[in-house]
């Protein structure tokens, strides 16, 4: 994966540089760094965090997708764990404009997948717009969120949103990155396509969709809702779905999947087939769109699976 971080390493101070080259260039690097290594860097360069957080934006932004705006935007998440998580834009040729993934979102939601429980800060390099703003106040941190931008002092999220409307305003007692499992089991297959498979080969996908149905944020609609994406060398990525109190700026589960692929450093041309698992006759459903954002992506293979309690 280092190839993509490359140019980036370039603008990075010289002990930075080498102390990171090693994580890069490591064949399971994720796009994130544990505590551990976090507190490592910190040593080795003699920085802080904020100033360790700023470095590392470039490689951050290096990981956008921008295919229409050429606009690379990077963030960083910060855990309570201690955890490091970088997230960046994401754009689909092809695909409508509403598909897009903003920064702030990509690293949040890489952080969700990964288990960060809350989350302190977050380091962007650009100003948060407001669909960002309010989806950040979906999170269990609410407006004490701390947002880090270049040359401008640290300030929380209750400053850059103002009399914020959020899930507390609706009486939503569960909010992003609170942990959840709602145990949904399978009901019935939409399509029949993965059904005539061998069912050893179908399992790993399917519960992952599943699984991650189960820890899908929906307070409001309760249309939860995971999809699961297999590339071509059989790994698999899973997404849930994230909603907002403002509804827009909800993420679908299959940009919360691509946000793990792409922080992975996977191609998202690569994806040979998917399954998107959702309550049936919920208020909503992601299948029109997951389907038709996955063809514009060239994956024509797309399942449906309806789920319950």
């Amino acid at each position: 994966m280092i190839a993509r971080f490359a140019p980036a390493l370039t603008a990075i101070d010289q002990p930075l540089r080498d102390a990171l080259a090693p994580l890069l260039d490591h064949n399971d690097f994720a796009g994130w760094l544990s505590a551990g290594q976090v507190k490592e860097l910190l040593q080795v360069c003699d920085l802080d965090e904020d100033a360790l957080c700023f470095s590392l934006l470039p490689l951050a932004a290096a990981c956008a997708v921008t295919p229409l705006s050429h606009f690379n935007v990077g963030a960083i998440a910060r855990g309570i764990s201690g955890n490091l998580y970088f997230g960046a834009n994401m754009e689909f040729h092809a695909a409508p404009l509403q598909q897009t993934v903003h920064a702030e979102q990509s690293a949040i939601a890489h952080a969700w997948l990964r288990g960060e429980k809350r989350l302190r800060a977050v380091t962007v390099n650009y100003t948060p717009c407001g669909h960002c703003r309010q989806f950040m106040n979906e999170l269990n941190s609410g407006t004490d969120l701390i947002l880090c931008l270049p040359e401008r002092p640290a300030a929380t999220l209750a400053s850059y949103l103002p009399d914020a409307f959020g899930p507390r305003d609706l009486a939503i007692q569960s909010q992003l990155l609170d942990e959840i499992d709602h145990h949904f089991a399978t009901v019935t297959w939409l399509d029949h396509g993965l059904q005539a498979a061998a069912p050893a080969d179908n399992a790993p996908l399917v519960n992952a969709a599943l699984g991650a149905a189960s820890q899908s944020h929906a307070p409001y609609s309760q249309s939860h809702s995971g999809v699961a994406l297999q590339t071509r060398d059989g790994r698999i990525y899973a997404g849930r779905y994230a909603e907002n109190a403002a509804f827009n700026p909800s993420l679908p589960p299959l940009q919360s999947a691509l946000i793990l692929m792409n922080a992975s450093g996977d191609d998202s041309r690569q994806i040979t087939r998917a399954v998107l698992a959702e309550r049936q006759n919920a208020p909503i459903t992601q299948w029109p769109a997951t389907a038709a954002t996955l063809a514009a992506l060239g994956c024509h293979e797309v399942h449906h699976l309806a789920i319950s309690l």
